[in-house]
């Protein structure tokens, strides 16, 4: 019986441990990536205004090729809404609405995961000479549960790859090294 008793305060004190680290950790998470693109900023603002254009550079909509993505609103600017469906975990179901829009220089989406959450993201366009910077950012309040604290840990390294590898394909879509339609959609 002690060797129970051992056990269990052992893994009380390890639950109570990472619970108060995870309260330590950040409430807000962050991720962001950047890439050059050889094009002006009215060149690629159309394509991430109109998430019609998003099947062409999306990194998530072509891992399943059954997604199911819907458009509402405007086809461009605040009020542009595409909800996506998918059973494939890595793509999963939620919705995007442009909440901001200012031409050629910046956007803002809400995100909404149903019940895994809310986030924001957004992007930037900086012209340099003769390309411009396209930053894209994401932004997520964990709240007070403790295991989506440990969760925003992971949160870089779970979307940062995705984030480069969207602007990537954005990139080569712009400069012209590939076109190609990743997702059957249907308008709604």
């Amino acid at each position: 019986m002690q060797i129970v008793k051992r056990i269990s305060v052992s893994v009380l004190i390890l639950v109570t441990t990472l619970i108060v680290i995870a309260y330590m950790l950040p409430r807000t998470v962050s991720v962001e990536r950047s890439i050059v693109i050889n094009a002006a900023p009215d060149k690629i603002f159309p394509l991430v205004n109109n998430q019609k254009n998003g099947a062409q550079w999306s990194p998530w909509l072509s891992r399943d090729p059954n997604v199911q993505v819907t458009y509402s609103g405007p086809d461009a600017g605040v009020g542009s809404k595409m909800e996506w469906a998918s059973d494939n975990p890595n793509v999963g179901n939620g919705s995007a609405t442009i909440i901001g829009s200012v031409e050629n220089e910046s956007i803002k989406t809400a995100l909404d995961f149903g019940g895994e959450g809310t986030a924001d993201a957004w992007f930037s366009f900086a012209a340099q000479d003769q390309s411009t910077k396209v930053t894209w950012g994401f932004t997520m309040d964990t709240g007070l549960n403790p295991i989506n604290r440990w969760m925003g840990v992971m949160m870089d390294k779970w979307v940062g790859g995705d984030y480069a590898l969207g602007l990537a394909n954005l990139k080569a879509l712009v400069e012209g090294h590939f076109c190609i339609n990743l997702s059957k959609t249907q308008s709604g």
